[in-house]
């Protein structure tokens, strides 16, 4: 594995200050009607701990699939179909796949854009499309970068509820049935390339809001400020 990431030219910082500030204040409310607001210093204070005491959906197999550049009917696609699972953690490391991959070769911006889109909660009280949005080159940006031929793929090891929002729902378990969302860290690698055989890789880690209610199929809410342990 590489030891650090080779930084190309023409890559970019994906949210600016402002923006940060922005996911920060609108992550403190998804994660307060979530868990309230002992449940909200617990994740600000956030310590790790293998403990777990939660309500969660039912499980789904440990063999669901990854996201595939191909959609059903075998065309390539920007963004693969979000999978259709209960289990908050298979969800979260399928959309952190996804996240983390991009083709500026091959698909405009707004071609990824619209693929992420099939990814969210149609919950808009929920939905933080800013935090995922921020995830993404800007237009302009992803032309310069497709210019570069830049490309970047993923691979995903682990996924877990963080100890603060394990801590959270201990001691409020009923938090979590009025907008059954889910703080879900995720971590991997991300594999960029681009023209003149440049290449690089880094560890990442990222926290995710998926909602999962029950007898429906997840969906992505938004991408935290800061990966919690």
């Amino acid at each position: 594995m590489p030891k650090k990431r080779l930084r190309n030219p023409e890559e970019h910082t994906y949210g600016a200050p402002a923006s940060v500030l922005r996911r920060s204040l609108i992550g403190g409310i998804i994660l307060a009607v979530l868990l309230a607001v002992a449940g909200l210093v617990a994740y600000l204070n956030r310590t790790d701990s293998p403990a777990s005491a939660k309500p969660s959906p039912p499980s789904t197999s440990a063999q669901e699939p990854s996201p595939s550049p191909e959609a059903t009917d075998g065309k390539r696609v920007a963004v693969a179909d979000p999978p259709k699972t209960s289990d908050p953690i298979v969800f979260a490391k399928a959309a952190t796949e996804i996240l983390w991959t991009y083709d500026t070769r091959t698909f405009s911006q707004a071609e990824h854009l619209a693929g992420l889109k099939r990814w969210m909660t149609g919950e808009k009280k929920y939905a933080d499309w800013k935090s995922i949005t921020d995830q993404v080159p800007s237009p302009v940006l992803w032309s310069r970068m497709h210019d570069n031929h830049q490309h970047a793929s993923a691979t995903v090891s682990e996924g877990h509820f963080p100890q603060a929002f394990k801590t959270a729902l201990a001691q409020d378990p009923g938090a979590i049935t009025e907008a059954y969302l889910y703080a879900v860290t995720v971590t991997g690698q991300q594999t960029l390339a681009w023209k003149g055989s440049g290449a690089g890789a880094e560890s990442r880690s990222m926290t995710l809001a998926v909602q999962c209610r029950p007898h429906q199929n997840c969906a992505l809410a938004a991408v935290m400020p800061n990966a919690a342990p």
